[in-house]
């Protein structure tokens, strides 16, 4: 039996719902409990959380969940998570705080209590391992990277981090604490891997401040700057911008004005004066040319805001002529073709889009030369790239070996796998359930591949219902079909064919019924399955059908 093992929930070979599991002997430490917005694919789908089931069968050995920053990819699954298993949580002083408010928006976990506030020079003995911190730069105040010292060696893990030298107070990394990790050996690293691909360097905050004013003060309209709500280093520039261009801010994002309130009770977020900030219905006070109105939307999510924007659906804010809207945020590559949908939009509506991303290259994830900078600080024996998709774990994997990392010591795992350390090295040793749950409104995990196979054939060739009346014990049709669809076909110029396969499933219960046996499951496939080959041939589209079969006693 290993003493260590490591286990990633989620998080690797893919963008967010960021959980691993370090166990030490007997006990289970779980680093960041993170949630993930939904592919295209996943129609109706609001959240995507981690599998809990090996920490809820394995709770009684959970010594707590270290969080390294206030961002959803690391908090936003633990409501869902303390809901099941009541343990500590630790995190510094701005984590916490979005983290309770994250929680206490939850029934079942709105009375939690068991938080705990940690700052880089902490040092916690659980006995098996002693847990420690150091900062690190990334976009919102406080991140911090977690080290779990053992006999064989620390087991670092950076959470999200980029180096920049030129990063402000609460932003900076402390280079001197990582020399100092380096020295004391370090068994394995979990490193960020979400900006690997890239080896251009990524823009200092200063330039990107620089940025944002040029573009708000070469504005004569109102500007509509879309950001996240949790990239408190991005919302403190466009303050500061707005306060240097005259111009006041209207916060409409629904989770903006918590997370700035929280912030600034913190001073983790400055303004230069309580009249910056103005509310939505104050806006006809000002002329266009005095207001920068901010929209982070739902959950962080700016685009769906800016989208009923432009089509005069949003509730403070519609755009006109003369209104310019910057995009103060890196769309992910999922997001491109939404990103593009909605400029076009905005076209339409008379507004004028820029993107920081038109002039610079940011990001709050390492590049490729940040990765082996860290390596080098840190000096690995084995890698383990986390945080972000295949093609960005094989490239930090090459970027660690152009820095001497050995491949035999680079593992880039999936989802569940349980790496144990043996003998001197770290081998797989079997797997723990790792699939998505699926978050739908309040219900959690009871949309799966079936319900989503229903939605992708409902959007695309919608449903064809079908009712008949039989009387079993006669063996007849006592009401003959009808039939109703809905997103199939325009029922004005389908008359025929819906007529047709009204006789057809006539015709195929009547044979049914003429049988020696009856079973409502099976009866109802016959109709499914006639139903479906003559529509198919008919249409080329593979409707749900819904069969209702009513019986008369």
């Amino acid at each position: 039996m290993s003493d260590i093992k490591l286990i990633a929930l989620g998080g690797v070979r893919e963008n967010g719902k960021n959980l691993y599991i370090a166990e030490i002997q007997d006990q289970i430490f779980i680093l960041d409990a993170g949630l993930k917005y939904p592919e295209n694919h996943q129609l109706g789908v609001d959240l995507v959380i981690p599998n809990l089931d090996y920490v809820i069968d394995n709770k009684e050995r959970v010594a707590g969940v270290f969080l390294t920053h206030g961002h959803a990819d690391a908090i936003g699954a633990l409501p869902y998570l303390l809901a099941k298993v009541k343990v500590p949580v630790f995190g510094s002083e701005l984590t916490i705080e979005l983290a309770k408010l994250v929680v206490k928006n939850h029934d079942t976990t709105k009375h939690f209590k068991d938080f705990h506030m940690i700052n880089a020079e902490t040092e916690i003995d659980f006995g098996v391992t002693e847990v420690s911190f150091f900062k690190t730069t990334h976009s919102i105040a406080d991140s911090l990277g977690i080290v779990l010292k053992t006999p064989e060696g620390s087991i670092v893990y950076t959470g999200d981090f980029k180096f920049d030298q030129a990063a402000s107070k609460y932003y900076k990394t402390d280079f001197a604490r990582l020399a100092e990790i380096g020295r004391d050996g370090v068994l394995a690293l979990l490193s960020d891997s979400a900006n690997a691909d890239n080896r251009a360097q990524i823009a200092s905050e200063h330039e990107v401040a620089d940025e944002v004013v040029h573009v708000i003060d070469d504005c004569d309209g109102r500007v509509i700057v879309a950001a996240v709500a949790s990239n408190l280093s991005r919302i403190q520039k466009i303050f500061d911008a707005a306060d240097e261009t005259e111009r006041r801010v209207v916060l409409t994002g629904f989770d903006t004005e918590n997370i700035v309130r929280t912030a600034m009770k913190l001073q983790k977020l400055k303004l230069s004066h309580e009249r910056l900030i103005i509310k939505p219905k104050d806006m006809a006070k000002f002329e266009d040319h005095e207001l920068l109105i901010l929209e982070t939307g739902r959950i962080g999510e700016p685009l769906e805001g800016l989208r009923k924007m432009a089509i005069g659906r949003h509730r403070h804010v519609t755009i006109k002529e003369g209104d310019t809207v910057f995009i103060a945020t890196t769309p992910t590559v999922a997001k491109e073709a939404m990103v593009a949908r909605v400029e076009n939009m905005i076209y339409k509506a008379g507004g004028e889009v820029k993107s920081i991303t038109n002039n610079l290259r940011v990001s709050g994830h390492a590049n490729a030369r940040d990765l082996q900078m860290m390596i080098n600080i840190l000096q690995p024996k084995f890698l383990f790239p986390i945080q972000g998709e295949y093609r960005q774990l094989a490239a930090h994997a090459e970027a660690a070996q152009e820095v001497g990392v050995l491949p035999e010591n680079i593992f880039i795992v999936k989802c569940g796998d349980v790496m144990a350390y043996e003998e001197g090295r770290f081998v797989h040793s079997g797997s723990v359930p790792a699939s998505d749950v699926l978050l739908d409104g309040h219900v959690i995990g009871d949309v799966g591949d079936v319900v989503l196979r229903d939605r992708k054939i409902l959007s695309e060739d919608g449903i064809f219902i079908v009712a008949i009346t039989v009387n079993r014990k006669k063996k007849v049709v006592v009401a003959k079909s009808k039939v109703h669809t809905r997103g199939f076909v325009y029922v004005k110029k389908s008359r025929d064919i819906l007529s047709e396969a009204a006789d057809l499933v006539n015709h195929s219960v009547a044979n049914y019924l003429a049988g020696d046996t009856f079973e409502w499951s099976e009866l109802k496939g016959v109709v499914r399955d006639d139903l479906s080959k003559y529509l198919f041939d008919q249409t080329k589209r593979r409707p749900a059908i819904l069969p209702v079969i009513m019986e008369v006693r």
